[in-house]
């Protein structure tokens, strides 16, 4: 295993200026980078980005792991056409990046259900899954609510397990898969782990971001109250044991990468923000542990 099985990583959405972030992080250890834009590509010319960032990895073994785009692909607003622009581009320019996999939200229709949003998703992502079929990308779908429940919100359905279940029976494509996280599980009250194990055949990109559930505010004010009951964090920082999703990954065949998504943690932000990604990195390295060669012969 001359690199490792899984990398680690982290997110580097700096529009035209990625190539430039990308330098000034790699020293730190990072061994894969996702490169996100928000809606839209905000001016940035993917081809070039790619000879860019080829440029500054050359010679280093980290790899840019994905593209992706945050957005409402489903919407019909002047930016939710952009952002489906988006994803056309990522898709086109994936393998320039050497990487196959773009990711992103699936949209919804806003303020309706869940399953009102599934005839919208085919129309847009049937098109858009064969077309990265075509180029031999896959596609992931974060699970982050971004506010909303089953029965009303603006931005993503794919938040938990009955959505995947429409969204996979709607679009059956084989390149279509999650981009999963354990926050957004235990900030909807759910065990990551368990749901792992269920779904990681179908997970093709991990964001390395946690949270810590404030269980005395649960049980005091429950969850609609005045007081957050959950906190966004950086690996290391909150409740999820790492080692384990680790483990599950790798006995299911996981050959991606984790990518840290930072800005999030509360407490090591600001001036502090790349002391706790730095601090994340090392972390899950460590819940991966260190490679070490079988003895010959044995």
């Amino acid at each position: 295993m001359k690199q490792p099985d899984i990398r680690i990583g982290t997110l580097a959405g700096q529009g035209p200026r990625t190539a430039e972030y990308i330098r000034a992080i790699l020293g730190h250890g990072f061994e894969s980078f996702q490169i996100n834009f928000w809606q839209h590509l905000h001016g940035t010319d993917l081809a070039a980005l790619a000879r860019q960032t080829a440029d500054v990895l050359g010679g280093s073994p980290a790899v840019i792991s994905s593209l992706a785009v945050y957005g409402n692909p489903l919407g019909t607003s002047e930016v939710d056409a952009e952002t489906r622009l988006a994803w056309e581009s990522c898709i086109d320019h994936a393998r320039d990046f050497g990487c196959d996999l773009v990711c992103g939200f699936t949209g919804r229709v806003a303020d309706l259900p869940i399953p009102e949003s599934l005839p919208r998703l085919k129309e847009i992502f049937g098109p858009l899954a064969k077309r990265a079929a075509d180029r031999g990308v896959r596609l992931a779908f974060e699970n982050c609510p971004m506010g909303g429940t089953w029965h009303t919100g603006s931005w993503n359905i794919a938040h938990n397990p009955p959505a995947w279940e429409l969204i996979f029976d709607a679009l059956p494509d084989k390149n279509i898969g999650l981009e999963w996280e354990p926050c957004h599980q235990l900030c909807q009250l759910i065990e990551p782990i368990p749901q792992l194990r269920r779904w990681v055949p179908r997970i093709f990109h991990v964001h390395g971001k946690d949270a810590t559930v404030q269980w005395d505010v649960v049980r005091a004010q429950g969850i609609h109250g005045p007081s957050y009951f959950a906190w966004h964090r950086t690996p290391g920082f909150g409740d999820t044991n790492w080692t384990e999703v680790i483990s599950e990954l790798r006995r299911h065949g996981y050959r991606g990468s984790i990518d840290i998504e930072g800005w999030h943690d509360p407490v090591y932000k600001d001036e502090l923000e790349m002391t706790g990604q730095v601090h994340g990195l090392k972390y899950l390295k460590a819940c991966r542990a260190d490679y070490v060669e079988n003895p010959k012969g044995f």
